[in-house]
């Protein structure tokens, strides 16, 4: 399927999932997560859903990664030049929707990208082979592609991985891992 086959199709599954639904996957999401190999790392970026789209609710992880004592990291989007800036979160820390009604950091401390060590990645779909279906703006293919070497990126999905995506890009960036509700799809090795 082509990205735009699959963004309606999971945007229209999203879409019908109830607020308890959404709660309980991503609670599901959360608790698999301490499964993954990465808690020996430091810095995990982690993305805040945006209000209305049905997105996996990282508050548990966030929760989760606070309680591990870990630098929790979050972005600002610039939507001219479809770049990131990353703040490190504190107790100080004000976040104020964009016009996009995405979540973001009023200011802060500002993290380097290559001192990011594990990405939280949101997404509409995933394939079986560690590619992702996101809102078509190439924010996190480039973040991703900016990381070090060593970074994990880890996909949250409340589905299950699709068939291949047929129109992939040079500039799209696999996943390592994809966790949903049901289990860990793991991409490299």
């Amino acid at each position: 399927m082509t990205k735009k086959e699959l963004r309606i199709k999971y945007k229209a599954l999203r879409s019908v999932l109830s607020p308890e639904q959404v709660a309980q996957k991503s609670l599901a999401i959360a608790n698999i997560l301490l499964q993954l190999p990465i808690w020996d790392k430091a810095y995990f970026h982690l993305f805040l859903p945006v209000a209305g789209q049905n997105e996996v609710d990282t508050e548990c992880i966030l929760h989760l990664l606070s309680g591990k004592d870990k630098e929790i990291v979050v972005s600002k989007s610039d939507f001219k030049t479809l770049k990131m800036t990353h703040f490190l979160v504190t107790d100080n820390t004000k976040f104020r929707n964009n016009t996009y009604n995405i979540p973001e950091p009023v200011a802060g401390l500002e993290v380097p990208t290559k001192k990011i060590e594990v990405v939280f990645v949101p997404l509409l779909a995933f394939d079986r082979h560690g590619q992702r279906v996101g809102y078509g703006k190439g924010f996190y293919d480039a973040f991703l592609s900016e990381c070090a070497s060593g970074t994990t990126a880890i996909g949250l999905s409340f589905f299950e991985a699709d068939e291949p995506i047929s129109d992939l890009f040079e500039g799209d960036v696999p996943l390592d891992y994809c966790v949903t509700p049901e289990g860990i799809y793991q991409f490299k090795t």
